[in-house]
């Protein structure tokens, strides 16, 4: 099992910066895809930011390109997500995801993830 715990959350005004942290226990995550998503109420959770497990490639939500980082560091088994320029429609709970297969590929449906944060929220004041 992988247990992950995310942090960084927190209440900001627009135009401000945040950077949510993941650190993943339990088992070795450095062969794997990680993701961070995010989920409004009512709404589909959805893929905001994803990185191979070499950190090679990365991909990101449209909404989010040119705004958002996403990185990692095996090392520390952290993956790690700096959010600039944020924006009231950025507010969400976000969560860490762990896609459990070798694979050097991104994957955008939480469904192809496997392990999941218990998720950290993010208010953006106008």
């Amino acid at each position: 099992q992988v247990q992950l715990v995310e942090s960084g959350g927190g209440l900001v005004q627009a135009g401000d910066s945040l950077r949510l942290s993941c650190v993943a226990s339990g088992r070795p995550v450095n062969s794997f895809t990680m993701a961070w998503f995010r989920q409004t109420p009512g709404k589909e959770r959805e893929f905001v930011a994803g990185i191979t497990w070499n950190g090679g490639r990365t991909n990101y939500a449209d909404a989010v390109k040119g705004r958002f980082t996403i990185d990692r560091d095996n090392s520390k088994s952290m993956v790690y997500l700096q959010m600039n320029s944020l924006k009231p429609e950025d507010t969400a709970v976000y969560y860490c995801a762990l896609h459990w297969k070798p694979i050097v590929t991104i994957p955008v449906s939480p469904n192809e993830y496997t392990y999941w944060g218990q998720g950290t929220q993010v208010t953006v004041s106008s």
